[in-house]
């Protein structure tokens, strides 16, 4: 074999092992992002879990980053990677509930979902929303007071479903009426209601449903 050869050879040589070397070396990066995906998960449901502790066991609005780090055994930096402040840990936690009552709001049976009279799914809707804030009432404190509110996601989907149902039943400016008839929706009302008048469920629900069916005779003309 010729000078040219063995240096052809050699040449080969190195270029099979510098195919070799970076197959391997993309086989050992592979495993990287799916490892780190997995680590965020752990560490993302660490901080729910704890955070939804925090925000049950005292007022949600006193909440820190550093308590919610310190309670779910993560640095600040990995916190702050997911979440910039406590409501929008409040915000995420709140989502998993929500998300299924705005499913059965556009799939669900009626009165809730679609097929009934808009008054009663608009009763169905408070009654729904009643139930929610009962069980979660510190998420939504955390998540959902003051202006804060208005600007989430939810909030939006909810204003939405409301605004539908008045234009179903025919009301001819539904605009003004939207924000009216959720705000006895508010966290923080809800919680005066419940825990400082001490006012059961029921009685609330009982007089949204009557309410509701008054605001859309009065939104139509009736």
């Amino acid at each position: 074999m010729g000078d040219d050869e063995q240096r052809g050879g050699g040449a080969g040589a190195a270029h099979r092992a510098d195919g070799l070397l970076g197959d391997l070396r993309a086989a050992d990066e592979r495993p990287v992002a799916p490892r780190r995906r997995a680590d965020a998960e752990r560490n993302r449901a660490q901080i729910l879990a704890a955070a939804e502790r925090l925000f049950a066991e005292q007022d949600p609005r006193s909440v820190t980053m550093d308590r919610i780090a310190k309670a779910a055994g993560v640095g600040r930096a990995t916190l702050y990677r997911s979440f910039p402040d406590p409501s929008s840990v409040a915000v995420a936690l709140l989502d998993e509930h929500e998300l299924r009552l705005q499913g059965q709001l556009i799939h669900g049976p009626p009165p809730l979902g679609p097929g009934a009279p808009a008054d009663e799914r608009l009763a169905a809707f408070y009654l729904a929303m009643l139930d929610l804030l009962e069980r979660h009432l510190p998420l939504a404190l955390g998540a959902e007071t003051g202006p804060a509110r208005f600007r989430t996601g939810a909030y939006g989907f909810w204003r939405a479903h409301v605004r539908t149902l008045l234009v179903d039943h025919g009301v001819e400016d539904p605009d003004p009426l939207v924000d009216i008839a959720l705000s006895p929706l508010s966290p923080e009302l809800f919680q005066f209601q419940r825990h400082e008048l001490g006012l059961s469920v029921e009685r609330v629900g009982r007089s949204l449903t009557s309410f509701a069916r008054r605001l859309l005779r009065s939104g139509n003309g009736g």
